[in-house]
């Protein structure tokens, strides 16, 4: 029996009932996938919803200002997802006159797409057979199979793309894509998957070989940098306060945070002391500094952890500029930012 006619008779029975799985408008099918690249379903799909009912058309999110779309975001990370998502909305508007490309080759050029992506919505809108290739799919394929390859590798890449080809039902691609990622999801899980119920599992050379929790092979990463974050709260007498935007090239790129200090090491008092005289803002000396949080805060990114604390220094005088306390929650902030500003409570 073929791979694909025991897959999806299994997502016949198991799919998750999810709104982009009701439409085939491109502008939601891509939406979704790039809300969910690096994202679980459970945490995107209140993000699609609020994102779908705001920019309900491509045109909606053409026409929006970047920080609003940031501020929408806010909370998933990797945000140069958001920024391709927009600049990619005004392209599709100002050069393609709103119509959405309808090939895997056309769809692939645009910014932010990549070939899983590119594969999902030619599949799922245009009947297209290109097979997608995401974590979900190598690992079904890697413990199936029993393939070695590193899916971190070109070679993996390629070899696991070309087998997903050669599998997928060419008369029902956007079926298959979704019923093997599916299954990836909610079966073949990163752990404990439930092999007792896999109707794979006469069959799989993973399971035949114990070798569950070995499949798919992923060579290490780089080794993950330390950063020293010194946020500095400032509170003026008139309740305001001041924020930045980061205008440099990064993960942060146009979002907002607190003034900050980076560190080589943990500053203490007298050292924060002497790095803040220079911040423009403190015109004068009138004010006390206090630590927040006596143990670091450690925010964890993919290629670096950032070892932060947050200063409170209040003032006895007014700040003319600035931001109202009110309106802090009006700019899209780094998640770090945005759940201090919850717990502090202004």
């Amino acid at each position: 029996m073929k791979f694909s006619e025991i897959l999806t008779p299994w997502y016949s029975v198991n799919k998750r009932e999810l709104p982009w799985r009701e439409t085939k408008n491109p502008y939601f099918i891509w939406l979704s996938e790039i809300i969910l690249q690096q994202t679980q379903v459970a945490q995107g799909l209140p993000y699609y919803i609020k994102f779908i009912t705001n920019f309900p058309t491509i045109f909606d999110l053409a026409h929006a200002e970047e920080e609003v779309v940031l501020k929408y975001w806010q909370g998933l990370g990797y945000y140069s997802r958001a920024r391709n998502l927009h600049g990619t909305s005004k392209y599709i508007v100002k050069e393609l006159k709103g119509v959405f490309p309808n090939t895997y080759n056309e769809i692939i050029k645009l910014k932010g797409v990549g070939d899983y992506t590119a594969s999902a919505i030619a599949s799922i809108c245009y009947n297209e057979a290109t097979a997608v290739v995401d974590g979900n799919v190598y690992r079904v394929l890697s413990r199936y199979f029993g393939i070695e390859t590193p899916i971190n590798t070109s070679k993996g890449f390629k070899e696991f793309k070309a087998l997903a080809q050669e599998l997928i039902n060419k008369k029902s691609p956007a079926q298959f894509n979704q019923a093997i990622m599916e299954f990836g999801a909610r079966q073949c899980k990163p752990k404990n998957p439930n092999c007792n119920s896999c109707p794979f599992n006469e069959s799989c050379i993973a399971l035949q070989q114990k070798r569950i929790n070995e499949l798919p092979v992923k060579l290490k990463k780089n080794k993950v940098s330390k950063k020293y974050f010194n946020f500095i709260i400032f509170l003026s007498q008139n309740n305001k306060t001041v924020l930045e935007q980061r205008k440099n090239k990064g993960i942060w790129q146009n979002l907002y945070q607190f003034p900050l200090v980076e560190s080589e090491n943990p500053l203490n008092l007298k050292e924060l002391k002497d790095a803040i005289k220079t911040l423009n803002f403190l015109t004068n000396k009138e004010y006390s500094v206090s630590l927040y949080n006596d143990k670091e805060i450690v925010h964890k990114l993919s290629h670096q952890h950032l070892h932060t604390k947050f200063w409170i220094l209040k003032s006895k005088n007014n700040l003319e500029d600035g931001i109202s306390i009110d309106d802090l929650i009006k700019f899209p902030v780094p998640k770090l930012i945005a759940n201090f500003i919850e717990a502090f409570n202004f």
